[in-house]
């Protein structure tokens, strides 16, 4: 009796070791095909609700149509939850959608219709950790605004839909100058929304982003960002070796940040957050602890 006692504390121990922050992405998911918006979880969307509603700030903006949440809890990987706040809201996004030019950048080089030189390679580590706007903008002009729309509205990825508020779209450089491709719902440049960019965490954490082989070259790139504010600067706070998979943007009164935190047993989840306020960085800041709390994250 004792050493079937025994035996299962080794098989708990192994078992939570291998929920905890040693299990590698992308993961398989038992009910991996589920769409994101079929997973959406009555008790976390009310206490996503609270926690805005519980702020007279956040509440004003969010009735406003100028704060969007969304937020997926991944501690369980095979009982995934969503939520949302304004979720289907599309805004100006800035530099967060510089994650469809990669994504649209990686689907070239995986078709041989991009070559993987040093220079492409430099530029998209530079496009996203340190959110440069001139790598952006050669990556850009090497694979062109129309593929960005054809790799978005794709069947595969859908990432931009008109008939559930738009989403991800990169319709300018990140330069003065040159021709424009602007998204026809509300004529934005760089937009999103925090549905759709969960729903890009939420493909790329199951290596489903062009495949599995990519998707890993495109979490490499995300991971350890080097820019630490926003969500990063309180995460090197609460929780320093968390893996962090992240993208945000800040143009004028427009914020924006968005992760993929892939921590011990609890701390796995996707946040993201757009905010046209000129308190949006500090808003953006003060989210992440209360949401850690509703996740039941000490």
């Amino acid at each position: 009796m004792k050493k079937i006692r025994v035996l299962h504390m080794v098989i708990l121990f192994i078992t939570v070791l291998y929920q905890g922050i040693g299990q590698e992405l992308p993961v398989k998911v038992d009910n991996g095909n589920a769409p994101l918006r079929s997973l959406l979880h009555v008790e976390l969307q009310k206490k996503l609700e609270k926690v805005i509603s519980n702020n007279p700030g956040w509440n004003s903006l969010a009735k406003k149509k100028k704060m969007a949440v969304g937020l997926v809890d991944l501690s369980d990987i095979n009982n995934i939850k969503f939520a949302r706040v304004n979720g289907n809201e599309m805004m100006y996004a800035a530099s967060l959608p510089k994650i469809a030019v990669l994504l649209a950048a990686i689907d070239a080089i995986d078709k041989g219709e991009l070559k993987e030189t040093p220079e492409v390679k430099s530029d998209m580590y530079l496009m996203i950790s340190k959110s440069n706007n001139q790598a952006t903008t050669r990556m850009i002009d090497r694979i062109g605004y129309r593929r960005i729309e054809r790799v978005l509205t794709s069947d595969k990825y859908n990432l931009y839909d008109e008939e559930t508020g738009g989403g991800l779209w990169v319709g300018k450089r990140y330069a003065a100058g040159g021709p424009t491709h602007r998204e026809p719902l509300k004529n934005l440049s760089h937009a999103a929304t925090v549905t759709q960019v969960c729903r890009f965490y939420y493909l790329l954490f199951q290596g489903k982003l062009v495949n599995e082989k990519r998707s890993k070259q495109m979490l490499d790139i995300m991971k350890d960002p080097s820019l630490h504010h926003k969500f990063v600067s309180v995460m090197d706070q609460i929780a320093p070796k968390a893996k962090i998979f992240r993208k945000s943007g800040t143009w004028k009164t427009y914020h924006s940040d968005s992760m993929l935190v892939w921590g011990n047993a609890d701390r796995k989840y996707i946040l993201v957050a757009l905010v046209d306020d000129s308190n949006g960085e500090r808003i953006i800041r003060d989210l992440v602890k209360p949401i850690e709390k509703i996740l039941n994250i000490n």
